[in-house]
Parts: C-alpha cells; structure tokens; sequence
C-alpha cells in the first residue's frame, strides 16, 4: 500500500484528471481523500479486518487454508475478503505450486497509520 499509488479502479464519475489540488481547508488532495476513503472502506467488514489482523501477526505467510481453518468462515468467502483486501494492496498474494500464500504488505503498517493521521490533522501524511 503506497500513500500515494494511483488507484487502478475505474470511477465513471470521476473526472478524468488527477485532482492533486490541497483544499486549503482540509490539508488533504482530493486523490489522498478518495485514496483514504477506498482503504477505510476496504476495511469496513469485521470478517476482513479479521483476515488482515491474523495474517499481520503471523510470523511467516499463511495459506488461504489456514486462514479459513483460524476464520471459521468458508474457502470462498476467505478467498473474496482476500481478493479485496490485496486490491487495495493491503495484502501480498504469492502463488506457491496449487496452494497460494499470504502475507501482510510491509508498507500498509506505515502507510495506514500516517492516512489516520493525515485524516485527523495530525503531523504529516
């Protein structure tokens, strides 16, 4: 997760542009808002944040297995929480022969905390 990786969605709303202009009143570019936004609403499912806090504190990658055996939930419902959580690059997926492995994005435990921070006016981004 990179503070500032363009989004590889498609928003038909959005203008085609990138709006990289500081609202003065806020501190934050309209790209850093909408880029906070899909994080925060990446990680508005308990079953997710469950996911991403298992796989943060395991001390080597897991397969998606051992997370449904840890979850309690169903292969395909650990695999979609997974397919969205590594879209927003919260998570690394890493094929490994028919099993997949993984882990948590090293820069996530930075980038995460310093948007919280941003978001309330605390510090710099």
């Amino acid at each position: 997760m990179n503070a500032r990786r363009t989004s590889t969605r498609i928003d038909t709303t959005a203008d085609m542009t990138a709006d990289t202009t500081t609202d003065l009143t806020t501190g934050l570019t309209i790209d850093e808002a909408t880029e906070y936004a899909s994080w925060f609403r990446c990680l508005a499912d308990p079953t997710r944040i469950r996911i991403l806090h298992l796989v943060s504190i395991a001390d080597e990658p897991l397969t998606v297995g051992e997370i449904v055996d840890r979850i309690g939930k169903s292969q395909s419902t650990v695999s979609r929480h997974l397919r969205l959580l590594a879209d927003d690059d919260f998570v690394v997926t890493e094929p490994d022969g028919v099993r997949t492995l993984i882990s948590v994005n090293p820069s996530c435990m930075a980038a995460l905390p310093a948007a919280a921070r941003a978001i309330m006016g605390v510090g710099d981004p």
